[in-house]
């Protein structure tokens, strides 16, 4: 029944992932053992609930996810977290509380003197008192009502009364033992150690839960052997609709009985064994991610990547965009401060400008090569068929608005809400994704079923009281209405978001039809930096990659380069509406894309990323 439950849920998420999702590729799930404990570290945490989901769909493992227990209060998130069998973790920040009266600290920072507080009353030992997103201090002693000693002194003294929380300490002895037993038994959780989800370009932190976990597990149960498996989640524009997503496995860290020895000894030896094992999950992390700094260096890095010749000569999957984004940041970190590569970086910038004032993107610049008048002839024949979709989707866009508006302001009232309470978040578009498809999956039926009704209600006064149809065919009608309606208005949002890729294909054909002089100064421009950059990847890529191979992409289409397989459940993307015809090779995904065949449209630029551009 267990298992029943399960794979529901994981058919669900199938159905909805696909629908959200354009591409779903995942890579190394073979790397998985089939057998022994695993504990799975996922990250970037950088789409909320949607995460889990990602994990479930292309994990060969039933798991259990470590869940906030707050998140099992929430409708239909908490269902599925019940049926999931998922493990409940407090957290101190969800049981914060306001703290009576004010504080100040002491000169030297590391007491806190109250007004009107009853500490003695509300705070206990190694509880956390937080005056703002980042100042916060843990308790070392409650010395009386008005006065806390502080473990470490405030980076900030208060010189002035400020207001406060009391974030108290909680004992996790209850969730280990979950967790323990489940490992002995040879089950598998998933766990997110950056702690929660956000939107920045780089990981968090890694919090040591899991290597507590499975040093603690081994510990208990000397018999067992625990694996720690990295997956790494990248995806390109998360929060966007009908966006593309790689889900990366690494190979697994095995716990060394060393370390566990070590942590059996406690005190200094404890924290040195978990600081070992956090080490090697956090390696194994940085090898199925991409971690730059900042978005305009992972911008400069996908940019770089796309114009690389010996990679946008051939087809790359989704998955191979990935990893070469991945290898391309660590030799530029190796390089960061070598003049020739800061230079290059100024040349990729100037041309990302260039395509950004022109209205293009790097796929599309080969696209202007076309003549004038193909271009015009093209152009048109485009334009009508975009019409032409247009007229027939406008429909489904009208009878899809009442979810759009909602879709839209409930995820921008939640990304304030997330935003208000976050010190790490950016914009918080890491919230946007989970309440685009929760308002969808909640009103979606709710719509169907009120167009249902209409429906209902003009057969049985059009039809039924006149006698031209019996009950049960109103009743049966409006049932067939009701069923058909989520696969309609699917296709009524593919026919839409063709139309859209239609559309960004006309920019190319414009400069090539009106500025045929700039949109050669564009190419050449493309042509020159390409050939700097392959220039210094080819003559440096040796120094920075142990195993760097210029020739790595020969022969790749027939032999491939990676085991990553596609995911869908609702048909093949590139081929739905996507009408093939002899233009198609004019607006064909660039080689350095995402995509292994040509496609008439797309809104992929290759930057695995969690920006939009």
């Amino acid at each position: 029944m267990e298992s029943l439950a399960y794979n529901s849920v994981k058919g669900a998420f199938k159905v909805a992932s696909s629908i959200f999702f354009r591409e779903i590729r995942s890579t190394g799930a073979s790397q998985v053992p089939e057998k022994d404990p695993v504990i799975f570290i996922v990250g970037p945490h950088a789409n909320q609930f949607v995460d889990p989901g990602m994990v479930l769909i292309s994990n060969p493992r039933q798991f259990a996810p470590l869940m906030a227990k707050s998140s099992f209060k929430k409708k239909v998130i908490g269902q599925l977290a019940t049926l999931l069998k998922a493990i409940p973790v407090i957290r101190p920040q969800d049981l914060a509380s306001k703290g009576k009266g004010t504080i100040r600290s002491s000169e030297d920072g590391t007491r806190l003197i109250g007004t009107d507080t009853k500490f003695k009353e509300q705070v206990a030992t190694r509880d956390v008192i937080s005056i703002s997103k980042t100042l916060k201090a843990q308790v070392a002693e409650v010395v009386s009502d008005t006065e806390l000693v502080l473990k470490n002194a405030l980076t900030e003294p208060l010189v002035s009364d400020e207001s406060y929380k009391i974030i108290p300490h909680i004992d996790q002895s209850t969730l280990y033992d979950q967790v323990h037993k489940r490992l002995a038994e040879s089950g598998s959780i998933v766990i997110f150690p950056e702690g929660g989800s956000h939107d920045r370009s780089e990981m968090l932190p890694l919090k040591a839960g899991f290597a507590i976990m499975a040093l603690g597990a081994m510990a208990e149960h000397p018999d067992i052997s625990v694996k720690i498996v990295p997956v790494g989640l990248n995806y390109f524009h998360p929060h966007k609709f009908r966006s593309r997503a790689v889900i990366s496995y690494g190979s697994p860290v095995t716990v060394e009985k060393e370390w566990v020895e070590l942590y059996k000894q406690g005190g200094s030896a404890k924290r040195e064994a978990i600081a070992a094992l956090l080490e090697a999950g956090h390696e194994g992390l940085k090898s199925v991610t991409v971690n730059a700094p900042s978005y305009d260096t992972l911008m400069i890095i996908a940019a770089a990547r796309r114009l690389y010749r010996p990679a946008y000569e051939h087809k790359l999957r989704l998955d191979q965009v990935v990893e070469l984004n991945r290898r391309f940041l660590l030799g530029y970190k190796h390089f960061e401060n070598d003049p020739r590569l800061i230079e290059l970086a100024r040349k990729v910038q100037a041309y990302n400008n260039t395509l950004k004032y022109f209205g293009l993107r790097d796929h599309q610049v080969e696209r202007t090569k076309t003549a004038p008048f193909d271009a015009v002839t093209l152009l048109l024949t485009r334009i009508i068929r975009l019409v032409s979709l247009a007229c027939v989707g406008f429909p489904a866009l009208l009878l899809n608005s009442p979810i759009i508006l909602l879709v839209s302001i409930i995820s921008q009232k939640k990304q304030k809400e997330a935003l208000a309470g976050s010190n790490v978040k950016i914009a918080a578009r890491d919230v946007l994704a989970t309440w685009k498809v929760l308002v969808v999956a909640v009103f979606g039926p709710i719509l169907y079923g009120l167009y249902s009704t209409i429906l209902f209600g003009y057969l049985y006064m059009s039809q039924y009281q006149q006698g031209q149809m019996s009950l049960s065919r109103v009743f049966g009608w409006s049932a067939v209405s009701y069923i058909a309606q989520p696969f309609l208005h699917y296709a009524g949002i593919r026919l839409l978001e063709t139309g859209v890729d239609l559309y960004k294909s006309l920019s190319p054909l414009l400069l090539a039809t009106f500025n045929p002089g700039s949109a050669a100064h564009l190419r050449t421009m493309r042509e020159k930096l390409s050939d700097d950059i392959t220039a210094f990847v080819n003559e440096n890529g040796p120094s920075a990659l142990e195993d760097f191979n210029p020739h790595r992409f020969d022969n790749m289409e027939q032999r491939g380069m990676f085991d990553g397989s596609s995911i869908h459940w609702l048909g093949n993307d590139r081929s739905l509406f996507n009408f093939n015809s002899s233009s198609s090779s004019s607006i064909a995904l660039s080689p350095s894309s995402s995509s292994s065949t040509n496609s008439s449209t797309s809104d992929n630029d290759g930057t695995a990323t969690k920006k939009s551009t």
